[in-house]
């Protein structure tokens, strides 16, 4: 059984964000802007239906989705673009795959302890970009 995400995590450390964002082709102010930020996660987790909040200073992105069932994605607001998304377990790792403009694109969320971890990925980055963060 999949682990229960429901929380609110702070920011810890970041690292490869740069080649992630470059692998999606933000602007380099744009992108100089994101490296500076410490974003939050907020996460509901209710049975399939889960609700996950980016929360920062410059702006806060939120997520709701069913576990399991394609949507469509509006990421205007973080890269300009939209996509076709689905969420799914993968053992204890919560697993996005967002087909769309940029290929081999998503993202995995899994707990070590009391940290949430978020790995990033895009066609075009050599290396996983990771993200930390701790409730």
């Amino acid at each position: 059984m999949p682990p229960n995400l429901t929380g609110y995590y702070c920011f810890v450390s970041q690292k490869n964000m740069e080649d992630y964002l470059q692998a999606l082709n933000i602007n380099m102010a744009l992108r100089k802007i994101a490296l500076l930020l410490k974003p939050d996660k907020e996460i509901d987790h209710q049975g399939n239906h889960m609700t996950v909040k980016t929360l920062s200073t410059f702006r806060n992105y939120v997520l709701e989705f069913e576990v399991g069932v394609e949507f469509e994605e509006d990421l205007r607001m973080v890269d300009g673009r939209k996509c076709q998304t689905i969420v799914t377990w993968e053992e204890e790792q919560l697993v996005c795959v967002q087909k769309g403009e940029v290929p081999n694109r998503g993202w995995r969320h899994w707990l070590e302890g009391e940290m949430l971890h978020l790995s990033l990925w895009s066609q075009g980055n050599d290396q996983e970009s990771k993200m930390f963060i701790s409730i």
